[in-house]
């Protein structure tokens, strides 16, 4: 029997939306298992200028990268989609172990298969160095409460 994570494609606005929070819960529980588990066995990433392939090779990436990537807070919203592809933006904020802060601007496309389980991910990031003052994610560690500002609310 095939995992299966609803949403299925073809998407609409309101599951392509639900799939999108879905990411965004998930990848601020900072829990590089079980994010993982939103992709297909054989997934592909491009992640700035790094290829990765497959669950194993995706728990890793995100282990270093939370690692590093302290106090993480993840925003995404949909930008558009079709079919089985959902193309989102995303701002997140995080301090490094000196304690500078950055937040770091990017696009994402994604592509599902029949079960709702992404089997492409190509991400594009740029990292802005902000001070702390400049910081907008003030939530406690974890999901983003529901009446927290959107990015477009924030004019990000």
């Amino acid at each position: 029997m095939s995992e299966s994570r609803p949403p299925l494609p073809p998407f609409t606005v309101e599951t392509a939306a639900q799939k999108a929070r879905m990411a965004e819960d998930a990848w601020n529980s900072r829990d590089p298992a079980r994010v993982a588990l939103a992709y297909t066995t054989d997934s592909r990433w491009r992640n700035r200028a790094e290829f990765l392939q497959g669950r194993e090779a995706i728990q890793a990436f995100l282990t270093r990268k939370w690692s590093r990537e302290l106090d993480y807070r993840l925003i995404k919203e949909v930008w558009a989609f079709h079919g089985n592809r959902i193309a989102v933006r995303f701002a997140y904020e995080w301090h490094d172990d000196s304690g500078s802060w950055f937040r770091s601007y990017g696009n994402e496309n994604w592509e599902f298969d029949e079960h709702g389980l992404m089997r492409l991910r190509i991400a594009s990031i740029n990292d802005l160095p902000i001070s702390e003052a400049d910081r907008k994610y003030h939530w406690p560690l974890g999901r983003r409460p529901d009446d927290h500002p959107t990015l477009s609310a924030l004019g990000l």
